[in-house]
């Protein structure tokens, strides 16, 4: 191995005498920031950012927990006792107390379980240790019902179509009647053509039906579909559809699900340093070349001249940086960091071009990469992720007949809100401990402090008459409420107290159902399932609404943000995956893609290096690495019918001003509704007020008047007091204006104008002739405080339109006019080529009545004082007069 003496020289860095405050000294004299000092890795080539005698001075600040011993390592202390080794020793998870807070259970896996959730029948656990001890049946309360499962519901839930019981048994037939069909959230009365209607009532698309995928909840679109098998030379795809064999990993999707491209591995290459490629195409190993046998037909693996020759000695090879002698030739190589720009030549690597780099802040230098943390976050020294300071988060989410919550680092599991009919979605306040909840059922939305949620009493109702809520979000600046209806097909807004309420968007909308917001910049996302399935963006105020995701997208349920890297996640259902493009729809990248594991991802929440999302095949929440889409891990399992879930960290709810409450004016002046507007550009406006269903902004854009509202009785516009000035071909007055409104102008205003303009100018009333309310009309004016106002305006209006009429006539005919002059006004142009190139100048009858004809050819001055006449050839035909001083009588 061969080191060019350039590459030996670049591994030395420019030295500087001083360095910043902010900044470490490394003891060569180079630079670099001083929160690199003592992270584990070295920036400083002769590493004394990492050396013991530099690390051991460190003493950490009491918002930190010292690791202790060698490492002399600096952790949160929010991080002690989290279940995670985040000290290299371990020292952060020593002497913690493993015992579960008062009036809770402990399974055997040491997870802490609320008491409500012991010998209920499920195994909220996860090993069975809180169903074990159960000494005799569960028995239900006096206002309960027993399911034939021995689940306990409100008896006021049985018989309300809506089935409660996990084997619907609260609306069987022997206790209701009927034919016991169970209400369902997607049951319609009628599918539309393109759909197909599952045994219980659901609709799902027609293109679904017999895909070897089931969509609807009973799998009846996938019942009695013919057996599908392919020909021996086909291949068959994971819907049961056939391709022809060759068209297996050829780099083409022909496969509706993608099946024909995975798993496929090129077999035929002859990379690295093991293998040789013969010149005939042949694969060798390596260890075959020059030994004197030749091994590849053509020969090519025994060339005499250059078998024991190393090239390396020669200049290098020509390699910038490291030389490799082969038994044949030789090869260029790069250190660590560097890659080959072309076969000798080595350049850096962007290390930070791989979206996988870093958790979340990525530096690229020469050689090498930094990773850093947005504020709030910190450098894990272990794991060299970044993790969240400040207190645990922790998961809420909706379990059909309740909303729970699980610790992220204590594990805890617990009830927070309880006897809810069909919980749907929900969201939050951090700042303010509140959550915000959709029941589908009840067609409401509901808040309550989580403190208090578990008191039905508490549970305040916002929303009402709603059709099918499902999705929901906060915007936690402007206090705003927004919701998804996939009943009547909207996107709506309310204040944080349901006082104001308006529809932002209701067109072209087929399924809307999940949405997150971004307050800080004034954007909202929503997904839709519909017809055709796509990703949207609007400003939260409803304008500038663009499409993100249209292609490759099926069934996309839940999104969510990743406000640290500014990425939106989504689920689809039915392509069974997890995927993020920035919140400009580019960089698309899929995270996970598994039907085995992905059974019915509904919702999803990310928070710091994990994905977390609900699974409503499964009826369980599952954990999982966001940036390799490994470490699975199973959070909850057994539920009931789980669907929206969130992350409550004070992280996710980054605090910022309230655009509506800046000034002095309370919410922005806005009589109704202040919405934040989308800040597109520097210059976009903070917000737009918004005004109730049915009015629209005055004139002012603050207050609000109905839809359509006509003038208060006795006034008028500005625009209806001010006649309108306007000129027409003559002859051709405008079709909609009646004949007997025209007044023709007098002879000041037609000079105004010109005496050879070729139009007529007419003077159009606003009010028909013969209206008595001309007179209210003025009179009104004139009481007016304004009145003073409407004089100026007219006349500045008219000025402005006449001497634009005037510059416009002006220009055309400079631009038009050629002008000639004669010694004898009396001459005709005989000869030429046509009528086209004639001059036809005749004297007045009061001239004398010449007849006599004298040719001049076209454009010659014969040196006429400009005092008798100047003619103008237009158009080398017609001839008029412009100016004319003692011999006006000629034109």
């Amino acid at each position: 191995v061969q080191l060019s003496s350039h590459f030996q020289f670049s591994l030395l860095f420019s030295a500087r005498k001083t360095c910043a405050p902010a900044e470490f000294a490394c003891l060569n004299g180079q630079c670099v920031p001083g929160r690199w000092r003592c992270d584990g890795e070295p920036e400083c080539p002769d590493g004394s950012d990492e050396a013991e005698e530099t690390c051991s001075k460190q003493t950490c600040p009491p918002e930190k927990f010292d690791c202790g011993g060698s490492t002399n390592k600096c952790v949160s202390l929010s991080w002690r006792c989290d279940g995670e080794k985040d000290c290299e020793n371990g020292a952060d998870e020593e002497d913690c107390a493993s015992a579960c807070p008062s009036g809770e259970f402990m399974c055997s896996n040491r997870k802490c379980l609320a008491t409500v959730y012991v010998c209920d029948g499920d195994d909220d656990c996860g090993d069975g240790s809180d169903e074990l001890k159960c000494t005799s049946p569960l028995t239900c309360g006096p206002n309960h019902l027993r399911c034939n499962t021995s689940e306990c519901v409100p008896l006021m839930w049985s018989c309300d179509g809506d089935p409660d019981c996990s084997d619907s048994s609260d609306e069987g037939p022997e206790r209701c009647g009927g034919d016991g069909v169970p209400y369902l959230p997607n049951r319609r009365t009628n599918c539309t053509a393109g759909e197909f209607r599952c045994a219980n009532g659901e609709c799902v698309r027609l293109t679904w039906k017999c895909d070897g995928d089931p969509d609807c909840k009973d799998k009846s679109d996938e019942s009695d579909c013919p057996l599908l098998t392919c020909r021996p030379d086909e291949f068959q795809c994971g819907d049961g559809s056939c391709i022809h064999g060759t068209k297996q990993c050829n780099k083409v999707h022909d496969c509706p699900d993608h099946s024909d491209e995975s798993g496929c591995v090129n077999a035929t290459k002859c990379e690295g340093p093991l293998k040789f490629l013969c010149k005939n195409g042949e694969c060798i190993d390596s260890s075959k070349v020059c030994d004197s046998v030749k091994d590849c037909k053509d020969r090519s693996d025994e060339p005499k001249k250059e078998c024991g020759l190393n090239e390396c000695m020669i200049n290098n090879g020509g390699c910038s940086h490291v030389c490799m002698d082969r038994p044949i030739g030789f090869e260029c190589q790069c250190p660590t960091g560097y890659q080959l720009l072309d076969k000798k030549t080595c350049g850096d690597i962007d290390e930070c071009e791989n979206p996988d780099a870093c958790s979340q802040i990525c530096i690229n230098y020469k050689g090498d990469f930094k990773c850093e943390c947005y504020e709030g976050y910190e450098m894990d020294p272990v794991t060299k992720t970044c993790k969240a300071e400040g207190k645990s988060p922790y998961l809420l989410f909706t379990n059909r007949h309740e909303i729970r919550r699980i610790d992220l680092v204590k594990r805890d599991y617990n009830q927070v809100v309880s006897t809810q009919k069909n919980a749907v979605a929900l969201d939050l306040d951090v700042a303010n401990n509140r959550i915000f909840w959709c029941d589908r059922f009840h067609r409401k939305i509901y808040s309550a402090f989580i403190h208090e949620a578990s008191d039905p009493s508490q549970q305040v109702p916002l929303v009402d008459s709603l059709q099918a809520p499902v999705g929901l979000a906060l915007d936690w600046l402007q206090h705003n409420l927004y919701w998804t209806d996939s009943g009547d097909k909207s996107i709506s807004v309310a204040s944080v107290d349901a006082t104001k309420r308006r529809v932002l968007i209701n067109t072209d909308l087929s399924e809307p159902r999940a949405i997150a917001l971004d307050p800080h910049h004034g954007f909202m996302y929503w997904s839709d399932w519909g017809t055709r399935a796509k990703i949207e963006k609007a400003g939260m105020n409803g304008v500038d609404r663009q499409v993100l995701v249209a292609d490759n997208i099926e069934w996309p349920n839940g999104i969510t943000l990743d406000v640290a890297n500014r990425r939106l996640y989504w689920v689809d259902s039915k392509l069974h995956l997890i995927a993020s493009v920035d919140l400009n729809g580019a960089h698309r990248r899929t995270h996970m893609s598994s039907a085995e594991r992905l059974g019915h991802p509904y919702a999803l929440a990310v928070f710091e290096d994990r994905i977390y999302w609900t699974d409503r095949d499964r009826a369980a929440v599952f954990m999982a690495n966001r940036l390799t889409g490994q470490d699975i891990h199973t959070l909850a399992e057994n539920l009931n019918d789980p669907h929206d879930i969130v992350v409550f960290h004070q992280l996710l709810q980054p605090q910022g001003p309230d655009s509506c409450n800046l000034g002095s004016v309370a919410n922005g002046g806005c009589e109704y509704l202040c919405l934040k507007a989308p800040q597109i550009t520097e210059h976009s406006p903070k917000y737009t007020c918004a005004c109730p269903d049915g009015q629209d902004l005055g004139p002012d854009m603050r207050g609000c008047v109905p839809e359509d509202f006509p003038p208060p009785s006795g006034a008028v516009s500005q625009a209806d007091a001010t006649p309108h000035l306007t000129t027409a071909p003559s002859g051709a007055p405008d079709p909609l204006t009646p004949l007997s409104t025209l007044k023709p102008m007098s002879s000041q205003e037609s000079k105004a104008l010109g005496s050879h303009s070729t139009a007529t100018a007419m003077v159009f009333p606003t009010t028909p002739a013969g209206d008595s309310s001309v007179s209210q009309h003025c009179k009104w004016a004139v009481n007016s405080k304004y009145d003073f106002v409407f004089p100026i305006i007219a006349t500045v209006v008219f000025g402005l339109v006449c001497a634009g009429v005037y510059l416009v006539w002006r220009n055309w005919r400079r631009n038009s006019t050629k002008s000639m002059n004669f010694d004898n006004p009396v001459y005709r142009k005989t000869t030429g080529e046509g009528e086209e190139d004639e001059i036809h100048i005749g004297r007045t009858d009061g001239m004398g009545h010449h007849t006599h004809h004298h040719p001049y050819p076209q454009g010659v001055n014969m040196g006429l004082p400009p005092t008798l006449c100047a003619f103008s050839l237009v158009q080398r035909q017609r001839v008029s007069c412009l100016t004319f001083h003692s011999a006006a009588e000629l034109c």
